[in-house]
């Protein structure tokens, strides 16, 4: 239970602080938005500019009408805490009507919510409306399975583009890549073929006379299989006395 003391130096604090927003709203104009982006920028029209040309203002635009949003609910948060406090209810939750700590209202002055019920802990479920119509580019959301496509797909583009930078960190990843080149999403999978053994097995016009062209991907794979003692889909791979590709490594 707050003392009348508490309770008016609360009310002053709350008063103090929206006087402050509100000269800082009228010194501003509003952000500037009581002005057209035009004005602002002394440009008459924008029929003769590029889009790309009016990004920066575009995004001070943005970030002024977030700054004047910001203000305007913490004077409606103020309003309200006022409110409250004329009533006789400041101080408690208006949900469940306990005392909220005076260490919580000494951090935040305009809340009228104990921590177990603020609106902020709530995630809001809010979506674009487009998301019911719009899917993303490939594939679909990482806790949904994937339809692998053999083609070359979208997938398959942006993991071509991706390969020569991203701004993806180690940080990004659950698991990060070894090297700073493959930090992008699936880098690992191959490109250009499926299995690992189509860059060194091959046959006859017919299907047929099986051959194994002897490289290094071909003896990463028969080590990995002798260690596991499996097969691949047409058998053991063949063990070479004098590999002719390990014999070039040795010299």
């Amino acid at each position: 239970m707050l003392s009348n003391q508490q309770l008016k130096g609360f009310q002053q604090q709350l008063q103090q602080t929206k006087q402050e927003l509100k000269e800082r709203l009228h010194d501003s104009g509003d952000f500037d938005l009581r002005r057209s982006m035009h004005d602002s920028t002394g440009e008459l029209s924008s029929y003769d500019n590029h889009p790309g040309d009016q990004g920066t203002e575009l995004y001070e635009r943005e970030k002024d009408l977030a700054l004047s949003e910001h203000y305007r609910d913490e004077i409606s948060d103020i309003d309200r805490a006022l409110t409250a406090i004329k009533a006789g209810d400041y101080g408690k939750c208006e949900v469940c009507s306990r005392d909220i700590p005076l260490e919580r209202l000494n951090a935040i002055p305009t809340t009228t919510f104990c921590v177990e019920h603020t609106p902020s802990r709530e995630t809001s479920d809010n979506r674009p409306i487009e998301e019911e119509v719009l899917g993303p580019s490939f594939g679909k959301f990482d806790n949904e399975e994937r339809k692998e496509s053999v083609a070359f797909d979208a997938e398959d583009s942006w993991q071509e583009v991706a390969s020569f930078g991203t701004s993806e960190t180690p940080s990004d990843f659950a698991y990060p890549p070894n090297d700073y080149e493959d930090m992008y999403i699936d880098s690992e999978e191959n490109i250009g073929y499926v299995e690992d053994y189509e860059n060194f097995v091959g046959v006859d016009i017919y299907g047929k006379e099986i051959t194994v062209y002897p490289n290094s991907q071909y003896e990463e794979l028969k080590e990995e299989l002798f260690e596991e003692n499996i097969q691949t889909s047409f058998g053991d791979l063949p063990r070479y006395e004098h590999d002719p590709y390990v014999e070039e490594d040795k010299n």
